[in-house]
């Protein structure tokens, strides 16, 4: 008998075939490399068990001057401020404390409250705050609630959560509303009807609009960053929005005045502390001149200043290459802007321009606003088809998954594409969404310190924070069929996400974690003759619990009477015994209980020659 060696090479090749990638591992779940060897990556559990209205794409962590901590994260529906525990709505109004008298309108045994309001404006899925009213209908109508129906531009439908005692026309007597700004999108879509193709296209009936489109509409994200302890936020075409931490989580943020109505996203250039606003509006206050390519800089510590003037240091750019900014992140002493196709440097050069633009690149644009990280000055990023790095230069990664990741990518909702990095580990993460998938399901990540990749089904976070503001990342998932919990909303429709921390214990929120990880087929010595295995000795540097691991036999690379072997092992198992015959052979090692944790290392086989049929 002769005592094989089977080894891997680190990380996940999906470039070529099971067979072709001998001495590779080609399939993984729930696991990441470390110093070479696999292993089941950290677990995570709730932050706190409360569910916030709808889907997280935009998240910020910082610390006030007094050291409490906050995370902001805007949602399609909401803004909130976590802090302590508790999440604060702060979402901002566009109507605020407006007088209304007797605007219910209930029937008796029927939920639904019928609510005059001249020139609302509100859409189905808008919410609403009544605020100092009398009961109507044996119903307390002071809440928020979600807009049931729009009956027309004068009154909407709510719904309580309880049944009128009664029918009533117009009770209620006098109060306030209160009217948030409207929902976005929780997904993206393509533009139908008019303006999204050329006028009278062919195929189509006079004065008819399009019901066809390649015009990608954007789910709603939010683009945040910190103006000093203040909180700074754009949602995608919106106005940029302001919340002063001084008035404390009871306030809400506010539009700044002065400031552009319309842009795509904001940041803040350091040590200077210039706002910058990208794809926003050519002539400030118009929204109809926003221009997706155009971006503006405040004078420098003043937040409401934004015209160039010789008396300040405002001033506007335009960017050539692309048809959109799509995302900015500060790096090297620089701010680094991505378009769909290229990469561009805003650098501060003084008086009397202040800041200088140039582009670096072409052809390398980014895939959504949340798909680039910086990682100590090193940034990281998706394209439409690639993955790239700038470090000075920029550098298409080389990828043993692109075809994988980028052959199942949805062209529709990629633009919500979001990064992460886990510097613990060597980590850039991007979640994606795969075909006629709406949200993120799959992730891909990149070791930069081993240069390796590797896949994961079924793990998708839409936000990412790394350790430092907290002990640990966080990052929230997102659940369409889930009701939202955190506030009490009369009439609130399903949608929510929950905010985890990570590397915390080695389960999924207390239950188990699957995890597995397949290895290539490898030839039994040099594949030309039939062996026979009778026993495999599995080598594990860490397992805690049991693993399960496999040994499938095969002949050929097209075999289908393939055989199969499969043990449940633990730290003190020395062999298990196998039947198995073949050429060639694969492994997978998988587990699946609450806290089995394990780290692998290598595997030999047992073997003798068996004869060449």
């Amino acid at each position: 008998m002769t005592l094989i060696k089977a080894q891997f090479q680190p990380g996940i090749d999906k470039q070529t075939s099971t067979y072709g990638a001998e001495g590779k591992w080609v399939d993984s779940k729930n696991v990441r490399f470390r110093t070479g060897l696999p292993e089941k990556i950290g677990g995570w559990e709730k932050v706190v068990n409360k569910n916030i209205a709808g889907v997280v794409r935009g998240i910020k962590a910082w610390v006030s001057n007094t050291g409490v901590r906050y995370v902001a994260l805007g949602t399609d529906r909401k803004l909130y401020v976590y802090s302590e525990g508790i999440f604060f709505d702060i979402t901002p109004l566009r109507r605020s404390n407006v007088g209304l008298t007797n605007p219910f309108t209930t029937t008796s045994g029927s939920a639904i409250v019928t609510v005059a309001d001249n020139s609302h404006g509100f859409a189905v899925g808008d919410f609403v705050i009544f605020k100092n009213f009398s009961a109507v209908g044996g119903l307390d109508m002071n809440n928020e609630f979600e807009v049931k129906s729009v009956v027309n531009g004068n009154s909407f439908t709510v719904q309580h959560t309880s049944n009128a005692s009664s029918s009533v026309s117009g009770g209620g007597g006098s109060g306030n509303l209160d009217g948030l700004i409207p929902v976005g999108t929780n997904v993206s879509t393509f533009g139908f009807g008019w303006s999204v193709g050329a006028w009278q296209g062919t195929g189509r009936a006079w004065n008819t609009p399009s019901s066809t489109s390649t015009v990608a509409l954007d789910a709603t994200y939010w683009s945040l960053d910190t103006f000093g302890e203040d909180l700074l936020c754009v949602r995608n075409n919106d106005k940029i929005y302001r919340w002063d931490l001084s008035a404390g989580t009871g306030t809400r943020a506010a539009a700044i005045s002065g400031a552009p109505e319309r842009s795509r996203l904001t940041l803040v250039s350091s040590p200077d502390r210039h706002i910058f606003l990208f794809g926003t509006e050519v002539t400030i206050g118009n929204a109809t001149t926003q221009d997706d390519l155009f971006l503006r800089f405040s004078s420098q510590e003043d937040f409401n200043t934004w015209a160039p003037a010789s008396t300040n240091t405002a001033g506007t750019f335009r960017i050539q290459d692309g048809s959109k900014i799509m995302s900015a992140v500060r790096s090297r002493g620089s701010i680094l802007v991505w378009t769909d196709t290229a990469l561009h440097s805003l650098n501060n050069i003084g008086p009397p321009f202040i800041f200088g633009l140039s582009q670096i690149g072409a052809n390398c644009g980014a895939v959504s606003p949340n798909s680039v990280v910086d990682v100590n000055g090193v940034t990281f990023w998706m394209s439409q088809t690639a993955f790239y790095m700038f470090d000075g230069a920029i550098k298409k990664l080389p990828c043993t998954v692109q075809d994988f990741v980028f052959d199942d990518i949805d062209g529709t909702a990629q633009g919500q594409v979001a990064a992460a990095v886990n510097t613990d580990f060597n980590e850039v993460t991007w979640f994606y969404p795969t075909n006629n998938s709406n949200f993120l399901n799959k992730s891909v990540t990149y070791n930069y310190l081993e240069n390796v990749w590797y896949t994961n089904e079924g793990f998708a976070r839409t936000g990412w924070i790394d350790r430092g503001v907290y002990g640990a990342p966080y990052a929230p998932k997102y659940n369409p069929t889930t009701l939202p919990n955190n506030e009490v909303i009369m009439g609130v429709t399903a949608g929510s996400s929950v905010l985890y921390a990570h590397e915390a214990g080695f389960n999924d929120d207390g239950a188990a974690m699957e995890c597995e990880i397949t290895s290539g087929d490898f030839d039994i010595q040099e594949g030309d003759e039939v062996f026979l295995c009778n026993r495999v000795l599995p080598d594990f540097k860490t397992l805690t619990g049991n693993a399960d691991v496999r040994v499938r036999f095969a002949n050929y690379p097209a075999s289908t009477n393939t055989r199969d072997f499969t043990s449940t092992v633990t730290g003190t198992t020395k062999f298990f015994s196998v039947r198995g015959r073949g050429r060639q052979a694969n492994l997978k090692i998988s587990a699946d209980a609450v806290n089995d944790n394990w780290r692998f290392g290598t595997i030999r086989m047992d073997i003798k020659p068996d004869g060449r049929r």
